[in-house]
């Protein structure tokens, strides 16, 4: 009971989140310094949002960046502030300057925001505490915090990567057993395959944050990361073969109306996904799985396989879940190979010349963030608000890349703020003495960060109540803001959501055909190393197939946020949901392939380079088709002519069934041309013009 506990990830991630922030708040009421231990309490807020809680193998000298950023912003907006500079040019001029992190990493992006975050924490305090105060209280804030991360990392060892894979594995189960359970009932693929699209992105995403934190691992030597290592090689493999599709409704139909084989898939599926579950679990609560055995359901499959020899579907059921079984048995990939490498991080003198230009999408995010901020502050001025960095921190807190994002934060900000004034009000006409009152916030932090990753509206009411108490332990006036935090609330919510629209918006639908030329792009480079070589590396295989299903995942991606912005035409939408719909199927072709050339399954030269040529001529004209809607034919995406004398094979198979999808893909972007996206007067001249 006591290791579900601790090591339940809400459970862990709160009571971490909790101590590094109380701790100093206790030390601080021990020794009669109860004010420094609160002020103590921000700096933990700018250590979450750069990132700094994530183990990594520069640990200490990101912490040394971070702490560095969060005292000279600190220090370079209260100097200015005694030079009578505007606070507005201030703030745009803070986010232009410290944006160009953004240029070098993703990583590195988030401390951008963070930054801003501390300079608006040392707004709250100019003017009452000496020059220096802050910028000390950040340096020294920012050490305890990377101490007390890197003693709880120690303690629960390597507990986010656990975490990962734990909800990976579960991930596997979900989709295998959705895909599985209703054999019958996935004939039609429009309705069949969007929602296991929607549970493979969950399984794109978990493997992309894995490889990120693989690549981060301090001690990648170290024998217990060298397990978690194979057992993320071992979810490769079963991602591979989970999400090979056989795409034949008519031949399942009839192999289940001769057979028991709709009993017979079932059954292995319950028991692949029972056993995904299993070691979902193990991996958490670090616990070595029991002996895996599921021989007499692979010989009732096989038994059906024999006795259908010429239905396919009972061969590629027995094939894949026996392959399956063997991972699960084993717990080892089924080859050996090395993992994708880390994302390059761009140093700093080419990162600031790729900044100061005009298409670089971080000094755009960051001039949208500045001026957000700038009118922000102006209307603070305006207004002579009583805390105007209330609005700032509000921006800050709800600004996200893209436009749902922001808009689904907002909604939980303004919601979650209202409800937690509202307690907040109530909680302190009871007018609890100091010891209890920290008790109270004590317990009302623990619970808000148990919900923090699964519900920020719900955690934004924990934070305004105790954001509130704070300001009454420091200042005995804390029900005197609960009506201007509410209004700097909505002003900081209503401006975000206006920048989001109209300053350099990166809308998702107009990132559809770039997403698309990518996937496509990738496509080749697979069909490439498939049928160029005889024996391909399977390290090269294996890394252009997860570059082929992360540059799909990235165009459903889109598309998922694109059928929820304004403005954008639903007809052409929907002819790209049915191109990405056959984007999928020569995904799980290409899977399917890349199984096979691992095997040897292989075609002869001469044939291997007419289908090449022929796939590439295909892949090349639609992404000519999604430029422009010229003359263009489907007939030079015709595969080769099959040979009498000789059977067809399985590689040809796919091979023709890519070309298939193409000449499909090739049709609807034609159809979608007429209806591109709009956003806005000068984008729809724009459009008229071309």
């Amino acid at each position: 009971m006591w290791r579900r506990l601790i090591y339940h990830p809400e459970v862990n991630y709160a009571l971490r989140q909790t101590l590094v922030l109380c701790l100093p708040v206790l030390l601080g009421l021990l020794s009669g310094q109860l004010q420094y231990g609160l002020l103590f309490s921000l700096v933990p807020a700018c250590c979450n949002i750069a990132g700094l809680d994530t183990p990594h193998k520069r640990f200490f000298k990101r912490l040394i960046v971070g702490g560095s950023l969060f005292a000279l912003s600190s220090l370079l907006l209260q100097q200015a502030l005694l030079w009578h500079l505007p606070l507005p040019v201030l703030m745009l001029g803070l986010a232009l300057l410290l944006g160009v992190s953004g240029e070098i990493s993703p990583l590195h992006a988030r401390l951008l925001p963070a930054s801003l975050v501390a300079a608006i924490f040392s707004l709250s305090m100019a003017g009452t505490v000496p020059l220096w105060h802050a910028p000390l209280l950040y340096v020294v804030g920012t050490a305890w915090y990377g101490l007390f991360t890197w003693f709880w990392f120690t303690l629960w060892k390597e507990q986010p990567m656990r975490e990962s894979l734990n909800q990976l594995y579960l991930e596997l189960a979900d989709y295998f057993e959705a895909k599985y359970s209703l054999l019958t009932q996935h004939t039609d693929p429009q309705t069949a395959l969007p929602p296991l699209l929607i549970r493979q992105q969950k399984v794109m995403d978990l493997i992309t944050l894995l490889y990120q934190q693989l690549n981060f691992l301090p001690h990648a030597s170290n024998l217990e990361q060298k397990r978690l290592q194979r057992t993320f090689q071992v979810a490769l493999d079963l991602q591979e073969h989970i999400t090979v599709s056989l795409h034949l409704p008519e031949e399942v139909q009839k192999l289940v109306e001769q057979s028991q084989a709709e009993a017979i898939i079932r059954r292995n599926a319950q028991v692949i996904a029972g056993r995904l579950r299993t070691v979902a679990h193990d991996i958490l609560y670090h616990q070595h799985s029991q002996r895996f055995n599921m021989d007499n359901e692979l010989a009732a499959l096989e038994k059906v396989a024999a006795q259908h020899p010429d239905n396919p579907v009972g061969q590629f059921c027995y094939y894949h879940f026996s392959r399956i079984a063997r991972l699960l048995r084993t717990q080892h990939p089924l080859y050996r190979r090395d993992l994708m490498a880390n994302q390059n991080r761009l140093p700093f003198w080419p990162a600031l010349v790729s900044y100061l230009s005009f298409k670089s999408n971080a000094l755009r995010n960051a001039a949208r963030l500045g001026v957000t901020l700038a009118a922000g502050s102006s209307l603070g001025m305006i207004f002579n608000l009583p805390k105007p960095y209330w609005i700032l921190l509000t921006i800050m807190l709800v600004s996200q890349n893209g436009y749902n994002a922001t808009r689904v934060r907002i909604q939980h900000r303004a919601l979650g703020t209202l409800v937690g004034l509202v307690l907040a009000a109530g909680l302190l006409q009871l007018q609890l003495p100091e010891a209890e009152t920290l008790s109270v916030m004590l317990v009302i932090t623990l619970l808000a960060y148990l919900v923090s990753r699964k519900n920020y509206g719900l955690a934004v009411i924990g934070f305004t109540v105790t954001a509130v108490y704070t300001l009454q332990l420091l200042a005995l006036n804390g029900t005197h803001f609960l009506v201007p935090r509410l209004i700097d609330t909505l002003i900081g919510c209503v401006l975000v959501f206006g920048s989001t629209i109209w300053l350099w918006p990166q809308w998702q639908s107009g990132l559809l055909r770039k997403n698309a030329h990518q996937a496509l792009e990738n496509d080749q480079q697979a069909l490439r190393l498939l049928l160029e070589e005889q024996e391909p590396d399977p390290s090269a295989l294996a890394y252009a197939r997860m570059q082929v299903n992360q540059s799909h995942n990235a165009l459903f991606t889109s598309l998922n946020q694109a059928m929820q912005e304004p403005g954008f035409e639903s007809s052409y939408l929907a002819d790209m949901r049915l191109w990405v719909t056959h984007s999928q199927f020569i995904v799980e072709h290409l899977n399917a392939m890349t199984i096979l050339a691992r095997e040897h399954y292989m075609l002869t030269p001469k044939l291997a380079e007419e289908y090449l040529q022929t796939c590439e001529i295909a892949l090349q004209s639609c992404q000519q088709r999604l430029e422009y809607d010229g003359p263009s034919s489907n007939a030079i995406m015709q595969p080769p002519d099959l040979h009498p004398e000789m059977p067809i094979t399985e590689m040809e198979r796919h091979l023709r069934r890519i070309l298939s999808h193409l000449s499909v893909m090739h049709t609807i972007s034609s159809l979608a041309w007429r209806q591109r996206p709009h956003h806005g007067i000068w984008l729809k001249r724009k459009l008229r013009d071309q």
